[in-house]
């Protein structure tokens, strides 16, 4: 179903595939696309039907951040105004299943942010990451200076934004940024796989075990560690032995059944 600006694909398995659709502007956020974007999320949030979302976009390039033609014009697509319209990286946040990120050519800024706010990302080998914030003389405001150094590492972190300088597929697996490098022929393929192991776990465990994991990651480690304890406690105890054995079975089935690929 093609809504807006955007691409969006429901498949009956339990996922959703969100595509930005402004391949001539290489995917760049225009006030009416990051509306769009925000609004698509959150009612993919509100559907039952939809657990696991995947974020790509269309053409060569992920997405070129803030579209600066319409920033450039004033008005409503002032930089100034650009925070008080729908915020698509909020939604991501707010999206309670895993969100994986298609990342199929150049995330660049306001893009790099849209990536880093996904929970997995796997990479076309045409992919590239830059900040470009200090070039164009604008502050991050959807986390990229707080993400980046938590996923790379603060001195790779301060490389990448104080340079504006791009990080390639390649470097950014090495680096711990992405999960996986693949063919671009493959990127989406390999996205739906994922999804569909997600898919294949208890439903209430794919939201609860992110939350824990966010929310950990979001506090100091000793805070993490109680944290975890906590929920454990409440979890666990209403954990019924029968099912974990039956389980136990299913899952060893299904690692004999993955070895043998």
């Amino acid at each position: 179903m093609e809504h807006g600006l955007l691409i969006v694909e429901r498949a009956p398995q339990g996922y959703a595939v969100l595509t930005l659709n402004r391949p001539e502007a290489m995917n760049a956020l225009s006030r009416r696309l990051r509306e769009e974007l925000a609004a698509q999320i959150e009612a993919l949030e509100a559907d039952p039907a939809v657990r696991v979302l995947i974020l790509t976009g269309a053409g060569k390039a992920f997405c070129a951040g803030l579209d600066l033609k319409e920033l450039g014009a004033g008005g409503e697509g002032s930089a100034a105004f650009a925070v008080q319209v729908r915020d698509p990286v909020r939604a991501l946040e707010r999206f309670s299943g895993p969100v994986i990120g298609a990342i199929n050519g150049a995330a660049i800024t306001g893009g790099f942010e849209l990536a880093l706010a996904c929970d997995v990302l796997l990479a076309s080998s045409e992919a590239r990451f830059a900040d470009t914030h200090a070039r164009v003389g604008v502050m991050p405001g959807w986390g990229l200076s707080q993400r980046l150094s938590r996923a790379i590492g603060v001195y790779r972190a301060k490389e990448l934004s104080l340079t504006g300088n791009f990080l390639s597929a390649r470097q950014a697996c090495e680096w711990g940024l992405v999960n996986r490098v693949v063919e671009p022929a493959q990127l989406l393929e390999q996205a739906r796989a994922l999804a569909l192991d997600m898919l294949s776990v208890i439903p209430q465990m794919l939201v609860d075990y992110k939350k824990l994991i966010d929310d950990g990651f979001a506090a100091a480690f000793a805070d993490g560690m109680q944290l975890e304890a906590e929920r454990a406690r409440q979890a666990n105890a209403a954990v019924d032995a029968g099912d974990i054995e039956r389980r136990r079975a299913d899952i060893v089935e299904r690692g004999q059944s993955q070895k043998s690929k």
